[in-house]
């Protein structure tokens, strides 16, 4: 298993070895021991399948505000995403600022999304299919958002002249400047809740 951090602290690229043979490949996708070696020790609680259907769906970019904040670990099971992650922890060093990676079925890549980060997507294939891993139960009533094109955040999706397929809500999101975020960065890549 293959661990690359990015610039933003806490925000890290898994890659899991891949085993083939005439057949096709096999997969560790996941291993709890093989992460807390390499210092990510998360219990995760509750899986997550999405599938979009059409290149240029956008879904983001969404967090779970404390007491129900979300680690998320993001893999692609068919198709191509870019995921992107961005810091929204007030005092951050690192706030406001995004990363980004293309997950795919091919590059078997996967993003470590921790509690504190906006996480969103555009899918670059038909038929995509998300799944991700969440450390806290779905809770609808502390669900946030931002807008997926914020100018103040300057995310480059790579669209292509692809019209992006959005929901209503995500559509509507507000911008960082409007943002109220409930965490604050405690230091060393740490993220505490500013209302529990």
């Amino acid at each position: 298993m293959k661990i690359d951090q990015t610039p933003l602290p806490g925000v890290i690229v898994i890659t899991p070895g891949r085993f083939g043979d005439h057949r096709g490949f096999f997969s560790e996708s996941y291993s709890r021991a093989a992460l807390a070696k390499a210092g990510i020790d998360i219990e995760f609680v509750q899986d997550n399948h999405s599938l979009s259907m059409t290149p240029g769906t956008v879904r983001g970019l969404h967090f779970q505000a404390p007491p129900h904040a979300q680690d998320k670990l993001v893999r692609c099971g068919r198709g191509a995403l870019f995921d992107v992650a961005v810091d929204i922890r007030k005092g951050s060093p690192t706030y406001g600022q995004w990363f980004g990676t293309e997950l795919s079925f091919e590059n078997g890549r996967q993003l470590l999304v921790p509690a504190g980060f906006a996480h969103g997507f555009v899918t670059r294939a038909p038929e995509t299919e998300i799944v991700y891993k969440c450390s806290d139960y779905y809770a609808p009533e502390t669900e946030g958002a931002l807008l997926w094109n914020d100018p103040a955040i300057g995310i480059e999706w790579a669209m292509d002249g692809v019209a992006p397929v959005l929901s209503g809500k995500d559509a509507e999101a507000g911008g960082l400047d409007r943002l109220e975020s409930p965490f604050v960065f405690e230091g060393s890549g740490t993220t505490k809740g500013a209302v529990e």
